[in-house]
């Protein structure tokens, strides 16, 4: 890949120019979300959904008929209200959680074993976890354990609190896909991870492992750059986690990956105040609106056309490989390793 094909997400400008040209290039559609993609009694988990695209997301899998759990930071409970309004569904619940503290991380999973949360049928546990929540904050900021924030909400509390629900049972038990078994029973419902990705996480050169995980001032001329050096470590640990979960041919999960390209939300408004009125015609001329954009990461929860794959990935609907840094397995196991040393650090 040329230098010049992989900078393309390295300042605001050149950010915003690449989804809106994106948008207009030709896709070949992996799939189609179908009225008939039902979500009926199973639980699904969306973070990040008090606005923009999660809260698309929440409206659409409700009206499926999913028990629907928000996990947000913020708008509890009107947001939720807002969403059975819209769903036509009552059975919505929101939980307070703030990514930036693993200590909110930890009581979230402590909440999500309540089995007050489940109804009969769910098989006790969360069946589909929509992982969207992320920031793009003007500048760099601590956390209460001392990590930077947009690397721990966009990266490094997706790695914990998946972890943790994985430890603490937090997800349904499913049958195991056997890829030996005939046709009929070969696709049992097994529990789908999705992360919201993005195609800039093609942009970095490389890893930087020797500062992984250490505090870095910056201001909002770095964050576009760092937004997508976060989205390479995301996607590469969608790509790890897959091959952890699913070994030997085996399908115990599907963890999918997406890019929903440039959405019409708010995940920008802390760019200066300069700026916003230009964002604001830009984002509601050229960008998807959040119910648009919602629809592969709807498919990839929904849809049985991936009913048993172990990994995918999409960009807008359209199947794409992601990139090779992402998917080597040498980075996969070096991230895994140095997250989990940082793990026990905080």
């Amino acid at each position: 890949m040329t230098a010049s094909k992989q900078r393309k997400y390295n300042n605001p400008v050149t950010a915003t120019l690449t989804g809106i040209t994106d948008l207009f290039r030709k896709q070949v559609p992996a799939g189609l979300l179908k009225d008939s993609d039902r979500l009926d009694g199973k639980t699904v988990l969306v973070d990040g959904s008090s606005s923009g695209l999660g809260f698309a997301i929440a409206v659409d899998v409700a009206r499926r008929g999913a028990r629907v759990i928000m996990a947000c930071r913020s708008g509890i409970p009107e947001m939720g209200e807002k969403v059975e309004k819209l769903s036509g569904n009552t059975d919505v619940h929101m939980l307070q959680v703030d990514f930036a503290d693993v200590n909110s991380i930890r009581q979230l999973v402590e909440k999500l074993k309540s089995p007050s949360l489940f109804g009969e049928g769910s098989g006790g546990g969360v069946n589909i976890f929509i992982c969207n929540a992320g920031i793009v904050p003007k500048q760099s900021r601590k956390t209460p354990q001392g990590l930077e924030e947009m690397f721990m909400v966009n990266y490094f509390s997706k790695f914990i609190l998946v972890n943790l629900m994985l430890e603490n049972d937090c997800f349904t038990h499913s049958p195991i896909s056997d890829p030996h078994a005939s046709p009929v029973t070969r696709h049992p419902s097994l529990p789908r991870i999705i992360f919201i990705a993005s195609e800039s996480h093609r942009n970095p050169e490389s890893f930087d492992w020797p500062s992984f995980g250490k505090y870095r001032d910056y201001s909002i001329g770095k964050s576009i750059e760092l937004y997508g050096y976060y989205k390479l470590l995301l996607t590469t640990f969608s790509v790890e986690l897959s091959r952890r979960l699913n070994p030997d041919g085996v399908t115990r999960f599907s963890v999918f990956s997406m890019c929903p390209g440039p959405v019409n939300s708010n995940i920008a408004r802390e760019a200066p105040k300069v700026f916003m009125p230009l964002l604001k015609l830009v984002f509601g001329i050229f960008f998807r609106s959040p119910a648009k954009a919602a629809i592969p990461a709807v498919y990839l929860a929904a849809s049985q056309d991936v009913e048993g794959k172990p990994f995918d990935y999409l960009f807008l609907m359209s199947r794409k490989e992601v990139d090779e840094k992402a998917a080597d397995a040498g980075n996969g196991k070096r991230l895994w390793e140095e997250s989990e040393e940082l793990w026990k650090g905080v």
